[in-house]
């Protein structure tokens, strides 16, 4: 089975800098690929370029087979993106982001899909609340229905349970593997929560310093590094850089 989304050689440099150096990866049909490594390891610059708002200095990315650059409304219109780091217009209630999201992605029957993605997530009780005044916790649940609400075939998440009551993080976790059987939905995944990736990810690819030193399942990296789990490894590598 050919990967969703294949990256050769992607390196960025801003200026002397080196944020990402010759990354190479690939994510297959349904598979949820765990991002990892320690602050300024190159994970956001990546998730940038993927969604076409930074452009590469060197390397390719592909998705669908095809090249960004070349189809990029194409490839990202089948595409989302949710982080705990964005923000979304203010004076807008919760509601409303949604119906702008699905206007500008051109989807039918919003009333029904807004209606089934605010149930999903639990947001009946700030549906109609301005997004100024929702807690951290209700902002990401609402930039993962977001994400969720288009039926993206490629999902780039960065610490979607971040801000979340460990109930409400176990049903997104659940939620998102859910919707990967049932759709056949690929994932990206990025958490500094290690038990979550190991939950999480079919495969982990980890980044230092803008380079991959390890990827593998998860049981392949802490063997390679004579660890018990994902957090010994992140330790290791994060104080050796």
């Amino acid at each position: 089975m050919l990967p969703i989304v294949e990256v050769s050689g992607l390196t960025k440099r801003f200026g002397d800098f080196t944020a990402v150096d010759g990354v190479s990866f690939e994510i297959r049909p349904g598979e949820i690929l765990g991002l990892l490594g320690p602050n300024g390891a190159g994970k956001t610059t990546t998730f940038q370029m993927l969604l076409g708002l930074v452009t590469p200095t060197a390397g390719s990315i592909r998705m669908f087979g095809k090249d960004l650059v070349q189809h990029r409304e194409e490839i990202l219109s089948q595409v989302n993106f949710s982080s705990t780091y964005i923000s979304m217009p203010y004076s807008l209630t919760a509601e409303e982001n949604l119906w702008v999201t699905a206007k500008l992605y051109g989807l039918s029957d919003i009333a029904r899909r807004i209606d089934e993605v605010v149930k999903k997530l639990e947001m009946e009780e700030f549906r109609h609340k301005l997004t100024r005044k929702l807690s951290s916790g209700q902002m990401t649940r609402l930039t993962l229905a977001k994400a969720i609400l288009t039926e993206p075939k490629i999902l780039f998440l960065d610490e979607p349970t971040a801000s979340l009551d460990p109930d409400i993080a176990h049903k997104i976790r659940a939620l998102l593997k859910d919707v990967r059987r049932s759709a056949g939905l690929s994932i990206l995944y990025t958490s500094h929560n290690m038990r979550e990736m190991e939950e999480m990810s079919d495969r982990i690819i980890f980044l230092q310093k803008g380079k991959v030193v390890a990827q593998g399942t998860v049981q392949e990296i802490t063997e390679r590094f004579g660890q018990r789990d994902l957090e010994e490894v992140f330790l290791k590598l994060a104080r050796e850089s």
